[in-house]
Formats: structure tokens, C-alpha cells, sequence
């Protein structure tokens, strides 16, 4: 593990237990584990723009790990166009008993999340190295997420095929999506909205979740 995100993993996991979130030592290790790989992959395979620890720790591990709390009541998730494992790796490993499924078009990108993947033990997550319109899955899944991926209208279009009865999208944003919610078919609804605040972020985080109507 990078020797600062070491140093700076008692404040990680205050920040977690502020957040109501429950997190284990091994967790907590695995977390710090995986953006320490990120962080040092980066330098050969431009997986994030982020190459500070503690940004990292703020901007990449507790900006994904408030998501875990919204995806609690689905089994199954889809993280569409996930780049370097973002929200998909940290949500896996706060949340071993679903599963994930993590999508990428990159083939350097993929390549690193196989290796943490294989490194960090997660039995729960499947990488898949393809366009999303190229991607099928027999069931589908109960929950489509994304973190700044498209817009509303294109992730729904894009991903209709893979979303399971009943299942729902959540798109993260950073700001409220006004106009593509006005933009969105008539066949989907705005099931819900909850604005989220990331400790030591300025920025607003909002959670979009959507459903079809019929």
C-alpha cells in the first residue's frame, strides 16, 4: 500500500463512520489496497486525471463509498463505463453478499481491474471488456449505475437491454440534471433524487434513480 494512504487510512475511516457507513478493517485495507494500485497504474495506463493520495481518498474512494447506501436493496449491479473501477470496485467491496458486474470499452482499463480483481479477492465482480450496446446478459440486472457517463437519455437508451424487471438506473451527478430528466422518454419515470454531500468536497453529488413505467 502507497506509505501516505497508510498514514491517512485512520482519517479514511472516520470519514466513513461520520458517513454511517460501516466499515471493517479488511474493507477498509482492501479500499486503501485498490486506490493504492490505481494511483500507481496510473502512471502507464492514464487511468484517472487524480494523482494526489488524499484527492484520491476524497475525490475517487469516499466519493464511491456514499454510494453504498443506495444500492443496498439491489442484488445485482451493472457499473457502466466504470474507467478505472469507479464507483463499481468500492461498492463490491463494501457490499459482498451482490454482485457487480463492471463495463468498460478501454482494454488497459479492464486489464487493471482483472488484476485487482484477481489481487484483492473479489469473488463478487465480473469485468467485461465491451461496448454497452455489444453487451447482453440473460436476466439483466436489478440496478444500472453510472458516475458521469452519459446523459440520462443515453445511458437509458444504451443500457434498456440489460436492465432486469422491475430494475432501476441510478446515475450519479454532480449537478441536478433539470433538462435531461425533461428530456428522458415518456416510457421512464423519475422514481427518486437525493442530493449527497462527500466529506471535505465543496461539490454536490445528486443520485438519480430511474424505472420504467410499464
Amino acid at each position: 500500500m502507497n506509505p501516505q494512504l497508510k498514514q491517512l487510512q485512520p482519517e479514511f475511516n472516520q470519514e466513513c463512520e461520520k458517513l454511517g457507513i460501516s466499515v471493517s478493517d479488511e474493507q477498509s485495507d482492501q479500499l486503501l489496497t485498490y486506490l493504492s494500485s490505481l494511483l500507481k497504474w496510473n502512471k502507464a495506463f492514464n487511468l484517472t486525471a487524480i494523482r494526489d493520495p488524499k484527492e484520491g481518498l476524497y475525490l475517487h474512494l469516499l466519493d464511491s463509498v456514499v454510494v453504498s447506501p443506495a444500492v443496498a436493496e439491489f442484488e445485482s449491479c451493472l457499473d457502466v463505463g466504470t474507467g478505472g473501477g469507479l464507483p463499481g470496485i468500492p461498492l463490491a467491496i463494501l457490499n459482498p453478499d451482490k454482485k457487480f458486474t463492471l463495463l468498460d470499452t478501454n482494454s488497459k482499463k479492464t486489464r487493471f481491474l482483472k488484476q485487482v480483481v484477481y489481487a484483492l479477492g473479489l469473488e463478487n465482480v465480473t469485468v467485461v471488456n465491451k461496448r454497452v450496446q455489444d453487451f447482453n446478459h440473460d436476466t439483466g440486472y436489478a440496478c444500472i449505475l453510472s458516475r458521469a457517463f452519459a446523459s440520462l437519455k443515453d445511458m437509458t437508451d444504451w443500457t434498456e437491454h440489460l436492465l432486469a424487471d422491475g430494475g432501476q438506473w441510478l446515475a450519479m451527478k454532480g449537478l441536478y440534471p433539470e433538462e435531461e430528466i425533461v428530456e428522458l422518454d415518456s416510457s421512464l419515470k423519475l422514481v427518486d433524487s437525493k442530493q449527497v454531500k462527500v466529506p471535505n468536497l465543496d461539490a454536490t453529488r445528486y443520485f438519480i434513480y430511474l424505472q420504467k413505467t410499464q
